[in-house]
């Protein structure tokens, strides 16, 4: 790559003053800051596609959008070639099997993104028999993209997104690159397929629960707080002959104030009388 297509200046990240006329020609940075933009550079996203959010992505792709603007055009159509795992569509109980099959055939570092309503939580089919409620119960998602479905501007921005938090990633910090942590990674569990799906991380919960069924016992029964009684008090003799003093002296008043009131409309229309008598 020669000077003129690539600035320099841009990876300058030290404390250490450079002269201008040098910026050009030398760069003095960090050795993370040159992974994570050579990371975020080439980022080569596996080509396969779900549902209708892939017409999106293959829109993206397109003279139009042209996200190879981000150095992201190389597609691959194989997983041991690919940095980022674009989930474009409804994920079914089915297909979630080969998904993670193709997670685990990825190189490390790799990246997933949920592009879509159904990738994200189910979308319209969250309550169907066969959909899956979100691909990030079985795979790391690192971006969400909203939509159904989302537009290639709102990929791009996803895209945009990713290319952040990669240049937050340290090589001091293990948590942000586990890859480079001792010894090889921990496949993920594939899940298996048979009347239902089920994670094979969840398996002790599941036979547990299959051990207080066969024995007759409640399974995922939710246990209601106690109900707490409450004893109500029997008013006494003497406090029904109070209250009943308090209103029969409130009735009293109400009655007087109506009678101040009748007497007082009655003496102005005397008044009103005797004018006009005069």
């Amino acid at each position: 790559m020669s000077s003129k297509e690539l600035d320099l200046r841009q990876m300058h990240d030290t404390e250490f003053p450079l002269p201008m006329e040098m910026q050009g020609n030398v760069a003095i940075t960090s050795l993370s800051k040159i992974y994570n933009w050579s990371r975020r550079s080439s980022m080569w996203p596996m080509l396969f596609g779900l549902a209708c959010c892939a017409i999106e992505m293959i829109g993206t792709a397109s003279s139009r959008f042209d996200f190879s603007r981000f150095g992201m055009e190389v597609m691959r159509a194989t997983p041991r070639q690919s940095d980022l795992m674009i989930v474009s569509g409804t994920v079914t109980k089915k297909m979630i099997v080969p998904i993670v099959r193709l997670y685990n055939q990825m190189p490390e570092p790799k990246y997933v993104m949920a592009m879509g309503a159904c990738a994200s939580g189910g979308g319209p089919f969250k309550e169907g028999y066969n959909v899956v409620s979100g691909i990030d119960k079985y795979l790391p998602v690192d971006v969400y993209v909203p939509g159904c479905p989302p537009t290639p501007q709102a990929l791009l921005y996803g895209l945009i997104a990713l290319q952040k938090k990669i240049d937050g990633q340290s090589l001091a910090n293990l948590d942000d690159v586990p890859w480079y942590g001792v010894g090889p990674s921990e496949p993920t569990p594939i899940p298996i397929l048979g009347p239902d799906i089920i994670d094979p991380r969840q398996m002790d919960l599941i036979r547990r629960q299959a051990e207080l069924a066969a024995a007759g016992m409640p399974v995922g029964v939710r246990e209601l707080p106690p109900v707490i009684k409450t004893v109500k008090a029997i008013p006494s003799k003497a406090a029904k002959a109070a209250v009943a003093e308090v209103i029969d002296e409130g009735e009293a008043q109400r009655r007087e104030e109506i009678m101040r009131r009748r007497q007082a409309v009655l003496a102005r229309k005397r008044a009103r009388d005797a004018a006009k008598g005069a």
